[in-house]
């Protein structure tokens, strides 16, 4: 008995020190990640762990989690990296230029349950060795060149909730798969399948099938396959097979008579009616001349529309068909191309003329033009910008526009399309439902109102940093140049995402900001060139309407003509501290020091001079930090659905 107990004690003895020695090969194999493919990833390497790296979260002593989308990540992936990461739950490499094929040691990673690699351009056939991954939750390589046939060895991923196979090349016929009953979110659309959808797959989403030559299911039906059975007229029983009678048939032809003359009637008045329509379409052309168009009764409200200000549908819809009837009209005297021209693969599932059957409605007038609503026939809601003051030549808006459209990362509104033509300028965006940052702090504070607690908070101005921090990545001269509560937008989740950037470059010295809207930098005279350290200061103040819950444009700070950042420094002097902080947030004590930490960010920020103030980088690694202590190190998975489940929202349905 003794010798036995001496033997565990030794063997403890030898595998207890085992931790550090996983947790440097895994470090290791990170830094073999980043010379690889990810120069630009701010890894520190005399970092004694890689738990504190941006993107990787550790648990147990392993990397369990790395989140890398939209971070430049270039080349191929080399063999013998992820064999030594074989504990990691989540991998997220989406929208990188990451090519070639998936490397082999990927099948170590056994308790894989998320795999993102969309937006990339991995090729080569689906490797089977993903079919070994049992614990695949969700799985994601849609945007690449992957060809080959579906595999049915899918089917051994009975856990699968998400699979996107949509935009890459794959060919053959849709395998059958009644193994995977908890596939709730499918997508293989625009690639270049043939054949029968099978019935496992047949409830599923027509959007799901789109860009193929796919029959049956939620599509036509397949040539030679039976359509659905149809009452009987006869009122006999199911297998009666009785046959018409004289009578009926006699009521058929006659109904099918009157229905043909009540066709060409309708078609007589529609005609009419277009015909009526040329005069009124250039009554509304002509108003491109004229001032932006406005709603009846539209109240401003923290710089933004409320969406209860338009008075009705119908009239929602005429300033839509004004605005993009306009620019039709104008396209035709001017470059004649009447085109929406669309960014990256998305797929082009509406036109300009869709556009002018949208229903619309007013959502805002900002620095750079008005923002419409625009719901197509189809379902599809769109965000529209009408823009004003554009002084620069149709050449150079090309060249400014197409470098905001390459713009791509999951805290950014993506640019989707945009048209030109000599008086008109329209962008399209994916539509945010949620709404503004100004609008979710200062719209409703009454009774009935959800408290945004510091999770909330803390999230949407990580999200923003993140976005913001992507911007700068992109050259020291690239700025965002209008920061402000009401243009970060908000997804199901919360999540912050910044929008219009790159639209300061685009307008005239009329459209640019005041500097009473109190988010403007000392140093900015002209808001065309604002730096990025510029940037910072109006994210500080961002930080700040976040922590205060007050607008910078707030009554009781301007009546002294004081800013938001200085009105804070002066409480904060006289170690009223927490007067500052919104009551919304102080009614969770247990981080008030984190709360602290943030309002210190906030104010470094807002220094006055630009080289006083830390860069992007640094303060996304600060705000990640401080959330980090205070909410721990969470469960990834819904976090990573959620993403899922917006980006794109507005171009397709699953």
């Amino acid at each position: 008995m003794a010798l036995s107990h001496c033997l565990v004690f030794l063997c403890l003895l030898v595998l207890l020190p085992l931790g550090k020695p996983d947790l440097a090969s895994e470090k290791a194999a990170l830094l073999a990640f980043k010379a690889a493919v990810g120069k630009y990833i701010p890894w520190n390497q005399s970092s004694p762990t890689p738990c504190t790296w941006q993107g990787v979260q550790c648990a147990n002593n392993s990397v369990t989690v790395i989140r890398l989308p939209g971070s430049a990540l270039t080349g191929e992936i080399p063999t013998g990296i992820f064999g030594n990461l074989s504990h990691l739950r989540t991998l997220s490499l989406r929208f990188n230029a990451l090519s070639g094929q998936l490397p082999s040691d990927l099948a170590a990673c056994t308790d894989l349950r998320n795999l993102y690699l969309q937006g990339n351009h991995f090729s080569g056939e689906i490797p089977n060795f993903l079919f070994g991954l049992y614990n695949l939750v969700r799985l994601n390589l849609a945007q690449n060149n992957f060809a080959g046939e579906i595999s049915p060895d899918f089917n051994n991923l009975t856990r699968l909730g998400t699979l996107y196979l949509e935009n890459n090349q794959l060919n053959g016929s849709l395998p059958n798969l009644p193994q995977i009953k908890s596939l709730v979110q499918f997508n293989v659309s625009y690639n270049h399948l043939n054949g029968s959808i099978p019935s496992s797959l047949s409830g599923k989403s027509a959007n799901a099938f789109l860009g193929n030559s796919l029959c049956g299911g939620p599509l036509l039906a397949c040539p030679g396959q039976a359509p659905p059975p149809m009452s009987r007229v006869d009122g006999g029983g199911s297998g009666s097979g009785k046959k018409l009678s004289g009578g009926a048939i006699a009521g058929i032809a006659i109904g099918s008579v009157i229905g043909f003359l009540l066709i060409l009637l309708i078609m007589f008045i529609l005609c009419r009616k277009k015909s009526s329509g040329k005069t009124r379409s250039v009554d509304i052309a002509s108003v491109k001349q004229g001032p932006e168009v406005e709603m009846p009764g539209e109240k401003r409200e923290n710089g933004s529309f409320s969406s209860s200000a338009v008075p009705s549908a119908a009239a929602a819809a005429t300033a839509a068909t004004t605005t993009v009837a306009t620019a039709s009209k104008v396209d035709m005297n001017g470059s004649g191309n009447k085109k929406l021209i669309f960014f990256g693969n998305a797929p082009r599932v509406f036109d300009l003329e869709d556009l002018l059957r949208a229903s619309a409605e007013v959502l805002g007038k900002g620095t750079f033009g008005t923002a419409y609503k625009a719901v197509l026939e189809t379902g599809t809601v769109l965000a529209v910008k009408r823009l004003k003051d554009v002084t620069i030549s149709e050449r150079e808006f090309r060249e400014k526009i197409e470098t905001v459209g390459s713009m791509d990362h999951e805290n950014l509104v993506p640019l989707r399309a945009y048209y030109y033509s000599k008086d008109e300028k329209l962008l399209v965006y994916d539509y945010m439902a949620m709404g503004s940052l100004s609008a979710l702090l200062h719209g409703n504070r009454g009774a009935g109102r959800t408290p945004l607690n510091w999770v909330t908070r803390s999230g949407i101005a990580l999200g923003a940093a993140r976005g913001i921090e992507y911007l700068h990545a992109r050259g020291s001269s690239i700025s965002h140049g209008n920061i402000k509560s009401s243009n970060i937008l908000l997804t199901k989740s919360y999540d912050g995402r910044v929008s219009d950037f790159g639209l300061a470059h685009l307008v005239g010295p009329t459209s640019t900001p005041n500097r009473v809207a109190g988010y403007r930098a000392p140093e900015v005279t002209d808001a065309r060139k604002v730096s990025q350290k510029a940037d910072v200061y109006s994210f500080g103040v961002l930080l700040l309407e976040l922590l205060t819950g007050k607008p910078p444009t707030h009554a009781l700070m301007n009546e002294d003509g004081v800013d938001l950042p200085r009105w804070v420094q002066s409480v904060v002097r006289e170690e009223w501290t927490s007067e500052v902080f919104d009551l919304e947030l102080l009614r969770n004590q247990n981080v008030e020091e984190e709360m602290v930490q943030l309002l210190q960010l906030a104010i470094d920020c807002c220094a006055q001079y630009p080289d006083k103030r830390p860069s992007m980088v640094e303060v996304t690694r600060r705000i990640e930090e401080l959330r980090r202590s205070s909410i721990g190190q969470e469960e990834d998975l819904q976090p990573d659905l959620v993403d899922e489940l917006d980006v794109g929202s507005a171009w397709q349905t699953n």
